[in-house]
């Protein structure tokens, strides 16, 4: 759960700092290459560096199972990048 939480919070800012018009064909495109590498990393991270309960895990599953973890990261990140492009457009009227 840890993980995804840093990466909904790495969304939102994304989002957030994400200055100019408010394109989410752009938004949606950037979120998802750096929801692809964030995706990768933590899943990297929770099965080798700190293996445990810290996110998602889908062992039994095999490479499916990496694959379908990264692409809920990726969904979290998106989200978190929508919420935070919210949140600028309500805070910076």
């Amino acid at each position: 759960m840890l993980f995804e939480l840093v990466t909904f919070f790495i969304g939102i800012a994304f989002g957030y700092f994400h200055a100019g018009k408010e394109d989410y064909t752009s938004i949606l495109w950037r979120g998802a290459a750096i929801g692809t590498v964030v995706g990768i990393v933590s899943v990297l991270a929770s099965y080798y560096l700190i293996p445990g309960s810290t996110s998602l895990s889908f062992d039994f599953l095999g490479a499916f199972g990496i694959i379908l973890v990264i692409v809920l990261f990726v969904i979290i990140l998106i989200a978190g990048a929508f919420v935070g492009d919210q949140a600028e457009r309500l805070l910076r009227k």
